[in-house]
């Protein structure tokens, strides 16, 4: 085993991804020798809070081809996605009450869903095929005269599956219905742009890319059409009436500088990525009966999501748990034994679905670190020592 590699190996990416030391950097002095509070527009502590917000603002609309003022700072993804859902299904009640979404979102998403049903709204809960993609024509078929929202994800967080977006968006404006995508994983790993691909709304977090945890952003589109959402924390009238509260300015700064570098190092590190986790895939397939789950190209460069004969994940991730950190899939339920919710989605058995890892590589995961891994889980799988 290389003695020069430090464990356990972290290949849970998607749950969360270490600060980068470049944005560490950035954002540290607003803790203390830059600490004013952004609103505070009587003094110069105020004013270099204010000006470093707006850089921010600037970087994060660069990301996904936005402009700064469509850019809206919250407390991270699960704040922005029901911030977009219900601020939109709360604003344009007087159109309608019907939501579109996918049989596989995010928690965050289906739980938000999951709420205004009980208030009301009739949701439209999309199936996918065996490669977890929607059905654009089933799609279309479900827009009705009352349908005021798609809310489909960029990138699913356990498999990597990219939906095909850019169809997507014409079908919404096709029919004058908003668009809104999480984006929370494809943000900062592949090229995202609201304009080319027709997003209306749109949610990412600092902590998938690099940045820090508890802060993240809400696009909202301000023209063709101007999309408006219904407050949903009051007080303040912070971003533009939009999202209250006193803006966390390190947590800002740091998802600023953590969307400058991924988007200047983006191409070089995607192909890296896809390239490690390429390997990885050829390894562990090699080994009798594993299978892999979601599309074999429309995905994530990063992301690898495998079922293990006769295995069971949870047994799995013990036995490497000191070695190598894994999931079985979103870390949002990963307390629960319940099989894997997108891979059920998907027509799998119960039995495929519990035998499921999820890796996901990261900008500083080494090929070194992936032959590791390999040697590890060769030998370990080819035994009967553990179930």
């Amino acid at each position: 085993m290389r003695s020069n590699l430090q464990f356990p190996i972290y290949l849970d990416n998607n749950a969360t991804t270490p600060v980068d030391p470049r944005v560490l950097e950035e954002f540290l002095p607003y803790y203390q020798q830059h600490f004013g509070n952004a609103a505070s527009r009587t003094h110069a502590y105020g004013w270099a809070a204010a000006e470093a917000v707006e850089l921010s603002r600037e970087r994060v609309a660069r990301l996904i081809g936005a402009v700064p003022q469509e850019i809206i700072f919250t407390s991270g993804a699960t704040e922005g996605v029901n911030l977009a859902i219900k601020g939109a299904a709360e604003m344009y009640s007087g159109k309608g009450n019907h939501i579109i979404t996918c049989e596989t979102e995010h928690k965050a998403v289906i739980d938000t869903c999951k709420h205004l049903e009980k208030k009301g709204a009739e949701i439209t809960w999309l199936p996918v095929d065996t490669n977890g993609l929607i059905n654009l024509q089933e799609l279309e078929k479900a827009i009705r005269t009352d349908t005021i929202l798609l809310a489909i994800m960029y990138a699913n967080n356990e498999t990597g599956v990219l939906q095909p977006i850019a169809e997507i968006g014409q079908i919404a404006k096709k029919h004058g219905v908003l668009f809104f995508t999480d984006a929370t994983q494809a943000a900062g790993k592949i090229p995202v742009d609201v304009q080319r691909d027709g997003i209306d709304l749109l949610t990412l977090s600092a902590h998938k890319f690099y940045g820090p945890k508890g802060v993240g952003a809400v696009y909202v589109r301000r023209r063709d059409p101007r999309v408006k959402l219904t407050p949903q924390l009051d007080g303040g009238g912070h971003e533009r009436g939009v999202r209250s509260g006193t803006l966390n300015v390190p947590g800002i700064v740091g998802l600023g500088k953590a969307a400058e570098l991924c988007l200047k190092e983006m191409p070089e590190e995607s192909g890296r990525l896809e390239q490690l986790r390429n390997r990885l895939q050829d390894g562990l397939l090699s080994l009798p009966g594993v299978v892999l789950n979601g599309h074999p190209v429309n995905r994530l460069p990063h992301t690898l999501n495998l079922s293990f004969p006769d295995r069971d994940s949870n047994s799995l991730l013990l036995h490497f748990n000191k070695k190598i950190a894994l999931s079985a899939g979103s870390a949002c339920t990963s307390a629960t034994l319940e099989p894997s919710y997108v891979l059920k989605a998907m027509g799998f058995p119960d039995q495929r679905s519990y035998s499921a890892l999820r890796f996901g590589l990261g900008r500083f995961t080494t090929e070194a670190e992936i032959e590791q891994v390999l040697e590890l889980f060769h030998p370990n799988l080819n035994s009967r020592n553990f179930a």
